[in-house]
């Protein structure tokens, strides 16, 4: 019989993102059925469905409790999710950036600060230009950038919710250089691009205007790439890294494990690559 998979999504992208669609062809192409299910619908039947592939759950993070406990039901039922459901909780916080720093691989200098603490570490950083985001966050939501001790960041950090914040001096290179994205499909390098924000902005992501070029990754970065995946010692069905060269080195900024934009359109023949992966898996 055909093996179904549904694929999950947020209510504001119940039928898919645009550039996730043909995957679905993919997938069918496959020889899965694939259709696509808000995740917070309380009415779809997940013991359906043979796997779940995550692709544009883009509210988990404001209702990560919530996404928790429905992974948390998903393998109560024993149904696989894509990424595993261990994967993406690991992933979910983004202080796993410090247990990859802890295991030797370079970061984007970052601090964790809560409450009073976020005080006290951006104290500590008085007149640099710094980024705040939250470790649970996504999209750029709630994250600041500003002068440490600036009234301006004060009066920012002031309306932040209360909640665990990753503070990191700003890094320039993202404007002058882009940030670089490459994209791994069951453990093989896929593609990269190289994404640059608009003038006078930091935030790469195409709603803010950001631009995604495909680019041939140097050996350099690549092997960085890899070795990230290596010391996390996992073995996701896709994942995409995120950094920066700084000063000739390659810092990374997120491991992206949950449902990253895979940057299809710049790479269509990845729908056909992560289809086959899939298929492989369940």
């Amino acid at each position: 019989m055909t093996k179904r998979i549904a694929l999950a999504t947020s209510a504001e992208q119940a039928e898919l993102h645009e550039h996730d669609l043909p995957l679905v062809d993919a997938l069918r192409a496959a020889g899965l059925d694939p259709v696509a299910q808000v995740w917070t619908d309380p009415s779809v039947d997940w013991s359906a469905y043979d796997a779940i592939l995550l692709r544009s759950v883009w509210d988990y993070h404001q209702r990560y409790d919530d996404f928790t406990e429905w992974l948390a039901q998903l393998d109560k039922a024993g149904i696989p999710v894509f990424n595993d459901s261990d994967l993406v909780r690991w992933n979910g916080d983004k202080r796993y950036l410090l247990e990859l720093r802890e295991r030797g691989v370079a970061i984007v200098p970052s601090q964790i600060g809560a409450g009073a603490g976020l005080r006290e570490v951006v104290t500590g950083l008085n007149g640099q230009e710094i980024v705040i985001k939250p470790t649970v966050g996504a999209g750029a939501t709630h994250t600041i950038r500003g002068i440490a001790g600036s009234p301006e960041l004060d009066q920012a950090i002031d309306e932040l919710p209360d909640t665990v914040y990753l503070v990191q001096p700003f890094q320039p290179e993202v404007q002058t250089d882009g940030e670089w994205s490459l994209v791994f499909i069951d453990g093989e390098f896929s593609h990269a691009v190289v994404q640059r924000p608009v003038a006078g902005d930091y935030r790469v992501q195409l709603m803010f205007g950001g631009a995604a070029t495909p680019a041939d990754p140097p050996p350099a970065v690549l092997e960085s790439a890899r070795t990230v995946l290596t010391t996390a010692g996992v073995h996701p069905l896709y994942a995409r890294v995120d950094g920066l060269v700084v000063n000739g080195r390659f810092l990374l900024m997120e491991l992206e494990l949950i449902e990253p934009y895979l940057f299809f359109p710049q790479s269509p023949e990845a729908t056909q690559k992560l289809a086959s992966a899939v298929a492989a898996r369940i």
